[in-house]
């Protein structure tokens, strides 16, 4: 999955998607993953320009 791109996870980050992937009845870690990613896509999307955009990933805590 993941296009074949090869995205690693830390062990313990890994643990928990798969974790919570179950927990939430997802058929698999990967697409809990791609769901949780395509949500936070979406709200980047919504911006109009790329300053928005780094202002809205300041805001979620991704950038400082």
């Amino acid at each position: 999955m993941f296009g074949g791109g090869g995205i690693r996870l830390d062990r313990d980050l890994l643990e928990k998607v798969r974790k919570y992937a179950k927990l939430a009845g997802y058929s698999s870690p990967e697409e809990f993953v791609t769901h949780a990613l395509e949500k936070e896509i979406a709200k980047l999307e919504e911006a109009d320009s790329e300053e928005e955009v780094k202002e809205k990933l300041k805001g979620l805590g991704y950038i400082s």
